[in-house]
């Protein structure tokens, strides 16, 4: 005997319903999935709304921020050397021994030593990121520099030099080279500024430092257009000029430029520094992933 059958031979199932009753069976149960699924597609849509909100590059961007990267550790050199040292030491042991007088020979002053990175250091991070020495000394520098000046910035090495890479390919970009001096070679131009799917900038430096009096164009490994570079130029390598085609020079002039946008020691901030370069959320996502890679590269 099943569940179903009854001995009196009654249907204990009641009566079959009719269509129309099947029918608003099938209606009420689609109407119930239907409003499940809108339930469920609504959510989805609130929650990448609030995800896009706080992390512009969207959840499918683990990269939203660079992480940062301890500072360099750099050595200090003078321009002078041993000899050099000894020479002025023996001159003055005996303060007389030229004048002959009592009264001591006025000594030059010591040059200001320049910080370099150490060679170790140096070596070990360009292979393990594959960014050119010449290049990476630079960023190295940059960081060690802006570090000092600018404590509270918190901004590294990896983000230059990922700015670097994309900009310029570290000053390779069509063929240049970055020469031992820091200096580019031939010079790296942008396009010209004039209005044509890029923004409209007329000429501001008589073409001193892009060659075109016509329009500005961005210039260099880090790829300055002239009027930012009036204002945030910097001459890192001590030659007298700064030069936006100078690798040094460039490095540091970013560096104070991101800066400028505040503190870069939370996700917010980065990101703000970085989208202050290049106006688009996905250059600083490409900056955050090449940064993060570099920090990941050297553990």
């Amino acid at each position: 005997m099943t569940w179903d059958d009854d001995p009196n031979g009654e249907d204990r199932r009641g009566p079959r319903p009719s269509g129309r009753e099947i029918l608003l069976q099938v209606a009420g149960y689609v109407g119930l999935v239907t409003a499940v699924v809108a339930l469920v597609v609504g959510a989805v849509f609130a929650v990448t709304a609030w995800g896009v909100a706080v992390k512009p590059g969207g959840f499918a961007a683990p990269s939203a921020s660079g992480r940062g990267a301890p500072l360099p550790p750099v050595t200090s050199s003078s321009t002078g050397g041993d000899a050099e040292a000894g020479a002025r030491s023996e001159s003055t042991d005996d303060p007389n021994a030229l004048t002959g007088s009592e009264v001591a020979p006025l000594v030059e002053p010591e040059p200001e030593a320049e910080p370099e990175v150490e060679v170790d250091w140096l070596s070990v991070v360009a292979e393990a990121t594959g960014i050119p020495p010449r290049a990476l000394s630079a960023y190295a520098l940059a960081h060690v520099a802006i570090a000092e000046e600018e404590p509270t910035c918190g901004l590294d090495w990896t983000t230059i030099a990922a700015i670097g890479a994309i900009e310029s390919g570290h000053g390779s970009h069509g063929g240049s080279v970055l020469e031992a001096s820091g200096m580019v070679r031939p010079t790296i131009l942008g396009p010209a500024l004039d209005g044509d799917g890029v923004a409209a900038i007329h000429d501001t430096d008589g073409g001193v430092l892009d060659g075109d009096v016509t329009w500005d164009r961005a210039v260099g490994p880090m790829q300055f257009i002239p009027s930012t570079w009036e204002q945030w130029g910097a001459d890192a390598n001590g030659d007298g000029v700064a030069d936006p085609s100078q690798i040094d020079d460039a490095a540091h002039a970013a560096a104070r430029y991101l800066c400028a946008s505040g503190p870069m020691t939370t996700p917010d901030g980065w990101r703000e520094a970085v989208f202050s370069y290049n106006h688009l959320d996905s250059y600083v996502d490409k900056v955050a992933r090449l940064a993060n890679g570099y920090a990941d590269a050297i553990g």
